[in-house]
């Protein structure tokens, strides 16, 4: 099968993204506890580390994904309808993050943790609830390039 390595590399590419979005889910669920300081400390500490590594892996789970669509294309056609969701899936995710998740990172980068603004916790949320799309869209796109399914798209 002309599909095999490029469905098992975006499979897995897909499912380590949604598994990092969905533990970011749950750090980020936990915090809620935390006050003002306490928070934007959290978020700037964990701004640098984790923004290489998702860059990383959103970058390789989107370019194995577009290869496994164009594969599809060009050799199996009727197997083109879950990349092609996924691919949709993704770009959704990606549309979030340019459009919230990521100006609002980059506005905590500014903030005082001593001084947070008066506004804060309805940013942490509108970054929360952002998130939480994409992670849903991220963990459907995995189980549309990992679930084995009917009419030959099969490991």
């Amino acid at each position: 099968m002309v599909l095999g390595r490029a469905r098992a590399v975006a499979g897995l590419c897909s499912a380590l993204l949604a598994g990092v979005a969905l533990t970011v889910l749950v750090l980020e669920l936990a915090s809620r506890d935390l006050d003002g300081p306490g928070y934007v400390r959290l978020r700037q500490a964990e701004y640098r580390p984790f923004t290489w590594f998702i860059g990383l892996i959103s970058v390789l789970t989107l370019a194995s994904v577009i290869t496994l669509t164009i594969k599809a294309y060009k050799h199996e056609r009727h197997l083109i309808r879950p990349p092609v969701i996924a691919l949709a899936l993704i770009l959704v995710a990606v549309v979030i993050t340019i459009a919230v998740n990521g100006p609002i990172n980059l506005e905590q980068l500014t903030w005082n943790p001593s001084t947070p603004p008066a506004n804060w916790s309805q940013t942490r949320d509108h970054w929360q609830i952002a998130h939480a799309a994409r992670t849903i869209a991220l963990t459907a796109a995995a189980v549309y390039l990992n679930k084995p399914a009917n009419h030959g798209w099969k490991r």
